[in-house]
């Protein structure tokens, strides 16, 4: 059976509601839409579990001026979709200025009546007027 607009429509809205909860550092959105085991590997290879992140996050040194996602591609797999979208943003961490976009791949589960982002990774892409360059 052929996944329905709405399931894609629903795991859209979950990678929307992730990245705007970066702007206001909403914690509970952000521990709610991320699963237990969660898993991020960062552009630089370093990786993170569901506790770094929101221990990094309430740390106070992070600041967003811009987060979204677009250009997104969802395939489901039953219970399982598959995400490969653009990552934009821009703020501070501690000291350091950022303004990066990347190209990233996101795995959420079907689980307890929600999606739940389970891994992500993430892959800088150079900057061109707000649109990616291709190599």
């Amino acid at each position: 059976m052929a996944p329905s607009n709405t399931d894609l429509d629903a795991v859209a809205a979950a990678e929307h509601a992730l990245a705007a909860a970066h702007l206001t550092l909403d914690l509970d959105v952000i521990d709610r839409l991320i699963h237990p085991d969660y898993v991020i590997v960062q552009p630089g290879g370093a990786i993170e579990t569901k506790a770094d992140v929101l221990a990094s996050y309430r740390s106070g040194t992070r600041h967003w001026e811009a987060a979204r996602v677009d250009e997104l591609d969802i395939r489901l797999y039953q219970d399982t979709a598959v995400v490969v979208g653009r990552w934009l943003a821009s703020g501070r961490n501690g000291p350091a200025s950022f303004d990066y976009q990347a190209r990233f791949l996101s795995v959420w589960v079907w689980l307890g009546g929600r999606w739940q982002n389970l891994a992500y990774q993430a892959t800088e892409i150079a900057q061109d007027h707000g649109r990616a360059v291709p190599n």
